[in-house]
Protein backbone atom coordinates (compact mmCIF):
# COMPACT_ATOMS: atom_id res chain seq x y z
CA UNK A 1 0.00 0.00 0.00
CA UNK A 2 1.31 3.44 -0.96
CA UNK A 3 1.08 6.70 0.88
CA UNK A 4 -0.05 10.07 -0.37
CA UNK A 5 0.32 13.71 0.64
CA UNK A 6 -1.94 16.66 -0.10
CA UNK A 7 -1.95 20.37 0.65
CA UNK A 8 -5.20 21.70 2.12
CA UNK A 9 -5.98 25.39 1.69
CA UNK A 10 -8.69 27.77 2.85
CA UNK A 11 -9.92 31.10 1.55
CA UNK A 12 -9.63 33.41 4.56
CA UNK A 13 -9.71 37.04 5.65
CA UNK A 14 -13.25 37.32 4.34
CA UNK A 15 -14.91 38.50 7.53
CA UNK A 16 -15.95 35.14 8.96
CA UNK A 17 -13.41 35.33 11.77
CA UNK A 18 -12.75 31.59 12.09
CA UNK A 19 -9.09 31.59 11.04
CA UNK A 20 -7.68 30.81 14.49
CA UNK A 21 -9.73 27.59 14.50
CA UNK A 22 -9.01 26.62 10.89
CA UNK A 23 -5.26 27.28 10.68
CA UNK A 24 -4.08 24.36 12.85
CA UNK A 25 -5.89 22.05 10.41
CA UNK A 26 -4.60 23.35 7.04
CA UNK A 27 -1.25 23.85 5.30
CA UNK A 28 -1.87 26.91 3.10
CA UNK A 29 -4.26 29.83 2.93
CA UNK A 30 -5.55 32.38 0.43
CA UNK A 31 -5.94 35.81 2.01
CA UNK A 32 -8.52 38.27 0.65
CA UNK A 33 -6.74 41.43 -0.45
CA UNK A 34 -9.50 44.01 -0.84
CA UNK A 35 -11.20 43.04 -4.08
CA UNK A 36 -14.10 40.95 -2.80
CA UNK A 37 -13.33 41.27 0.92
CA UNK A 38 -10.62 42.31 3.33
CA UNK A 39 -8.71 45.45 4.17
CA UNK A 40 -5.26 46.36 5.45
CA UNK A 41 -6.12 45.45 9.02
CA UNK A 42 -7.56 42.03 8.18
CA UNK A 43 -4.63 41.25 5.88
CA UNK A 44 -2.17 42.13 8.61
CA UNK A 45 -3.97 40.07 11.24
CA UNK A 46 -4.36 37.00 9.03
CA UNK A 47 -0.74 37.12 7.83
CA UNK A 48 0.42 37.18 11.45
CA UNK A 49 -1.88 34.31 12.38
CA UNK A 50 -0.76 32.24 9.39
CA UNK A 51 2.90 32.80 10.29
CA UNK A 52 2.27 31.72 13.88
CA UNK A 53 0.64 28.50 12.67
CA UNK A 54 3.21 27.69 9.98
CA UNK A 55 0.57 28.03 7.25
CA UNK A 56 1.85 28.92 3.76
CA UNK A 57 0.64 32.36 2.68
CA UNK A 58 -1.21 33.03 -0.55
CA UNK A 59 -2.83 36.18 -1.92
CA UNK A 60 -6.40 35.97 -3.21
CA UNK A 61 -7.13 38.72 -5.77
CA UNK A 62 -10.61 39.18 -7.15
CA UNK A 63 -12.86 41.24 -9.31
CA UNK A 64 -13.28 44.56 -7.42
CA UNK A 65 -16.80 43.70 -6.29
CA UNK A 66 -17.46 43.56 -2.57
CA UNK A 67 -21.19 43.90 -3.18
CA UNK A 68 -21.35 40.47 -4.82
CA UNK A 69 -18.37 39.02 -2.92
CA UNK A 70 -16.52 38.61 -6.22
CA UNK A 71 -18.83 35.79 -7.24
CA UNK A 72 -20.44 37.51 -10.25
CA UNK A 73 -18.70 38.13 -13.58
CA UNK A 74 -18.00 41.86 -13.96
CA UNK A 75 -18.31 43.88 -17.14
CA UNK A 76 -14.92 45.53 -16.79
CA UNK A 77 -12.19 46.40 -19.29
CA UNK A 78 -8.87 44.58 -19.27
CA UNK A 79 -7.15 47.83 -18.29
CA UNK A 80 -9.50 48.42 -15.35
CA UNK A 81 -9.14 44.83 -14.19
CA UNK A 82 -5.35 44.93 -14.38
CA UNK A 83 -5.30 48.21 -12.43
CA UNK A 84 -7.48 46.77 -9.67
CA UNK A 85 -5.58 43.48 -9.45
CA UNK A 86 -2.24 45.32 -9.36
CA UNK A 87 -3.47 47.56 -6.53
CA UNK A 88 -4.66 44.53 -4.56
CA UNK A 89 -1.31 42.76 -5.00
CA UNK A 90 0.78 45.85 -4.18
CA UNK A 91 -1.20 46.47 -0.98
CA UNK A 92 -0.79 42.87 0.09
CA UNK A 93 2.92 42.84 -0.76
CA UNK A 94 3.54 45.92 1.35
CA UNK A 95 1.82 44.44 4.38
CA UNK A 96 3.57 41.10 3.90
CA UNK A 97 6.97 42.78 3.77
CA UNK A 98 6.22 44.79 6.90
CA UNK A 99 5.61 41.50 8.72
CA UNK A 100 8.57 39.77 7.09
CA UNK A 101 6.29 37.17 5.61
CA UNK A 102 6.90 35.08 2.50
CA UNK A 103 4.47 34.71 -0.37
CA UNK A 104 3.94 31.09 -1.40
CA UNK A 105 1.21 31.35 -4.05
CA UNK A 106 -1.43 33.37 -5.85
CA UNK A 107 -4.99 32.18 -6.33
CA UNK A 108 -7.74 34.11 -8.09
CA UNK A 109 -11.08 34.30 -6.30
CA UNK A 110 -14.61 33.41 -7.24
CA UNK A 111 -15.89 34.46 -10.66
CA UNK A 112 -12.41 35.56 -11.74
CA UNK A 113 -11.06 32.08 -10.93
CA UNK A 114 -13.88 30.37 -12.79
CA UNK A 115 -13.74 32.66 -15.83
CA UNK A 116 -9.96 32.43 -16.28
CA UNK A 117 -10.42 28.66 -16.33
CA UNK A 118 -12.23 28.90 -19.67
CA UNK A 119 -11.63 32.39 -21.16
CA UNK A 120 -8.19 32.64 -22.79
CA UNK A 121 -8.31 36.43 -23.15
CA UNK A 122 -9.10 36.90 -19.48
CA UNK A 123 -6.50 34.30 -18.50
CA UNK A 124 -3.87 36.23 -20.45
CA UNK A 125 -4.88 39.51 -18.78
CA UNK A 126 -4.59 37.87 -15.36
CA UNK A 127 -1.23 36.29 -16.15
CA UNK A 128 0.10 39.55 -17.58
CA UNK A 129 -0.81 41.19 -14.27
CA UNK A 130 1.01 38.62 -12.14
CA UNK A 131 3.97 38.22 -14.51
CA UNK A 132 6.36 39.78 -11.97
CA UNK A 133 5.77 36.71 -9.77
CA UNK A 134 6.66 34.24 -12.54
CA UNK A 135 9.10 31.57 -11.29
CA UNK A 136 8.94 33.17 -7.83
CA UNK A 137 5.66 31.85 -6.43
CA UNK A 138 3.14 29.17 -7.37
CA UNK A 139 -0.19 29.74 -9.06
CA UNK A 140 -3.14 27.69 -7.79
CA UNK A 141 -5.20 26.78 -10.88
CA UNK A 142 -7.76 24.12 -11.81
CA UNK A 143 -6.60 21.03 -13.67
CA UNK A 144 -7.30 20.97 -17.40
CA UNK A 145 -8.17 24.67 -17.46
CA UNK A 146 -7.27 27.29 -20.03
CA UNK A 147 -5.32 29.27 -17.44
CA UNK A 148 -3.34 26.20 -16.34
CA UNK A 149 -2.22 25.52 -19.91
CA UNK A 150 -1.35 29.17 -20.58
CA UNK A 151 0.49 29.54 -17.27
CA UNK A 152 2.62 26.46 -17.92
CA UNK A 153 3.35 27.68 -21.44
CA UNK A 154 4.72 30.90 -19.90
CA UNK A 155 6.82 29.03 -17.36
CA UNK A 156 4.74 29.69 -14.24
CA UNK A 157 5.03 26.93 -11.64
CA UNK A 158 1.53 25.71 -10.83
CA UNK A 159 -0.27 23.54 -8.34
CA UNK A 160 -3.49 22.01 -9.57
CA UNK A 161 -6.30 22.78 -7.17
CA UNK A 162 -9.50 20.86 -6.57
CA UNK A 163 -12.40 21.67 -4.27
CA UNK A 164 -13.23 19.47 -1.33
CA UNK A 165 -16.56 21.12 -0.56
CA UNK A 166 -17.87 21.72 -4.11
CA UNK A 167 -19.60 19.47 -6.62
CA UNK A 168 -18.31 19.04 -10.18
CA UNK A 169 -19.87 18.93 -13.62
CA UNK A 170 -18.52 16.50 -16.20
CA UNK A 171 -16.41 19.24 -17.83
CA UNK A 172 -14.64 19.80 -14.47
CA UNK A 173 -16.43 23.10 -13.93
CA UNK A 174 -17.96 23.65 -10.52
CA UNK A 175 -21.69 23.25 -10.10
CA UNK A 176 -23.18 26.75 -9.82
CA UNK A 177 -23.77 27.99 -6.30
CA UNK A 178 -27.30 28.79 -7.45
CA UNK A 179 -28.01 25.04 -7.49
CA UNK A 180 -28.84 23.11 -4.34
CA UNK A 181 -26.16 20.47 -4.83
CA UNK A 182 -23.31 22.96 -5.35
CA UNK A 183 -21.88 22.62 -1.83
CA UNK A 184 -20.81 19.44 -0.07
CA UNK A 185 -21.39 20.20 3.59
CA UNK A 186 -21.23 16.84 5.37
CA UNK A 187 -17.69 15.88 6.46
CA UNK A 188 -18.14 12.20 5.58
CA UNK A 189 -19.28 13.06 2.05
CA UNK A 190 -16.34 15.45 1.66
CA UNK A 191 -13.96 12.60 2.52
CA UNK A 192 -15.67 10.30 0.02
CA UNK A 193 -15.36 13.10 -2.56
CA UNK A 194 -11.64 13.78 -2.10
CA UNK A 195 -10.16 10.31 -1.61
CA UNK A 196 -10.56 9.29 -5.29
CA UNK A 197 -8.99 12.62 -6.31
CA UNK A 198 -5.95 12.04 -4.14
CA UNK A 199 -5.46 8.31 -4.67
CA UNK A 200 -6.84 7.60 -8.13
CA UNK A 201 -6.73 10.93 -9.97
CA UNK A 202 -10.46 11.05 -10.57
CA UNK A 203 -13.48 12.95 -9.35
CA UNK A 204 -17.06 11.82 -9.60
CA UNK A 205 -19.28 14.38 -11.30
CA UNK A 206 -22.85 14.91 -10.08
CA UNK A 207 -23.94 12.49 -12.83
CA UNK A 208 -21.82 9.78 -11.21
CA UNK A 209 -19.34 9.73 -14.08
CA UNK A 210 -15.65 9.51 -13.03
CA UNK A 211 -13.57 12.30 -14.59
CA UNK A 212 -9.75 12.46 -14.71
CA UNK A 213 -8.26 15.12 -12.44
CA UNK A 214 -4.96 15.98 -10.80
CA UNK A 215 -4.59 17.87 -7.56
CA UNK A 216 -1.74 19.07 -5.40
CA UNK A 217 -3.97 21.19 -3.17
CA UNK A 218 -7.54 20.87 -1.96
CA UNK A 219 -9.66 23.89 -1.02
CA UNK A 220 -12.18 24.01 1.79
CA UNK A 221 -13.90 27.40 1.64
CA UNK A 222 -13.50 29.26 4.90
CA UNK A 223 -17.03 30.64 4.61
CA UNK A 224 -18.62 27.21 4.24
CA UNK A 225 -20.75 26.90 7.38
CA UNK A 226 -19.32 23.47 8.25
CA UNK A 227 -15.71 24.31 7.33
CA UNK A 228 -14.36 23.61 10.82
CA UNK A 229 -16.25 20.31 11.08
CA UNK A 230 -15.02 19.28 7.62
CA UNK A 231 -11.39 20.09 8.37
CA UNK A 232 -11.48 18.45 11.80
CA UNK A 233 -12.91 15.27 10.25
CA UNK A 234 -10.36 15.28 7.41
CA UNK A 235 -7.50 15.73 9.88
CA UNK A 236 -8.72 12.66 11.75
CA UNK A 237 -9.61 10.45 8.80
CA UNK A 238 -7.06 11.18 6.06
CA UNK A 239 -4.15 9.63 8.00
CA UNK A 240 -6.23 6.46 8.41
CA UNK A 241 -6.31 6.32 4.61
CA UNK A 242 -2.51 6.86 4.42
CA UNK A 243 -2.87 10.50 3.34
CA UNK A 244 -0.70 13.08 5.09
CA UNK A 245 -0.91 16.85 5.07
CA UNK A 246 1.72 18.24 2.71
CA UNK A 247 4.30 20.37 4.56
Amino acid sequence: MGTWSIDINCDVGEGVGNEAELFPLISSCNIACGGHAGDSQSMSEIIELATQNGVKIGVHPSYPDKKNFGREVMDISSMELQKSLSEQLVTFDEILKQQQGKLHHIKAHGALYNQTAKDLGLAKTYLDTVEQYNKVVLLYVPYGSVIAKEAKKRGFPVWYEAFADRSYNEDLSLVSRKQENALIKEPKKVLEHVLPMIKEGKVFATTGKPIQIQTETLCVHGDTASALEILTYLSQMLPKHKVQLRP
